[in-house]
């Protein structure tokens, strides 16, 4: 009697866990529901129907934050994928958090830094001449052209 009872608990405790997790098919989903959304305002406002272009911003944040949401459930259920070596850094070294707009010197964006497999981490996909860059525990996308950062996520690995 105790060990079914022991079991359905435990199966009901692991059951958010195992349902949070989504796949890359409802992620691939998602984006797609905020690009719909993000096209739905910028059609409204050139239209000049503000009202709407109102719900479809507040449709917008809502569909962002479940987006986030999802991310964060599934960063928390595969932590072993965010679990990285420790970083060594270029000669010299030293973390400083960084921001939009800041410029790196060229060794901190070397191949070695890369974060090639973005996609493992559901990272956006970068654009021509971007790329992901561990920084610290940080991921950082960087403009490879001009050493400029263009997005930072601190604390992306454990």
């Amino acid at each position: 009697m105790r060990i079914p009872l022991l079991a359905a608990v435990a199966a009901i405790a692991l059951l958010p866990g195992i349902a949070s997790a989504q796949s890359a098919r409802e992620i691939r989903h998602d984006q797609k529901e905020v690009r719909q959304d993000k096209r739905e305002v910028n059609r409204d406002v050139r239209r000049g129907d503000y009202r709407e272009a109102r719900q479809d911003r507040r449709d917008l944040r809502r569909d962002r934050r479940e987006t986030r949401e999802d991310w964060r459930d599934y960063r928390r259920t595969h932590r072993d994928v965010y679990r990285r070596p420790a970083y060594v850094g270029p000669h010299g070294y030293r973390y400083r958090p960084v921001a939009v707009g800041y410029r790196f010197a060229a060794p901190y964006y070397a191949r070695r830094y890369w974060i090639s497999d973005w996609a493992t981490y559901r990272l956006p996909r970068p654009a021509a001449y971007h790329r992901w860059v561990r920084y610290g525990n940080d991921a950082v996308l960087v403009n490879m052209r001009t050493g400029r950062v263009l997005r930072v996520y601190t604390g992306f690995f454990w």
